[in-house]
């Protein structure tokens, strides 16, 4: 009889082992990191561009005064143009 009880007990102690699974809990999923972002270049030559700008704003000013300034217009014109050509020369230098 004690090795019926024994057998019966030790064949339910398998049956059960067997019947429920054993499960090791996974891993949690890494973090996805962040991503840094691209810290965008700072200006080389903000000076320069500023420079540019407002050259272009006087000569289109000058270009559509209704006024010669003293008869230096067209000279001033001349002197801008040169200047825009030349600050864009710089920058183009500068790549």
């Amino acid at each position: 009889m004690k090795h019926k009880i024994f057998g019966t007990l030790a064949t339910l102690s398998l049956v059960a082992a067997l019947a429920i699974p054993v499960s090791v809990p996974a891993a949690p999923a890494p973090k996805p990191q962040p991503v840094p972002a691209a810290k965008a270049a700072p200006e080389p030559h903000p000076e320069i561009r500023e420079a540019l700008e407002s050259l272009r704003r006087a000569r289109k000013h000058m270009a559509e005064a209704a006024h010669d300034f003293g008869g230096h217009r067209v000279d001033a014109l001349k002197a801008t143009d040169e200047a825009i050509r030349q600050l864009e020369i710089c920058l183009r230098y500068d790549r």
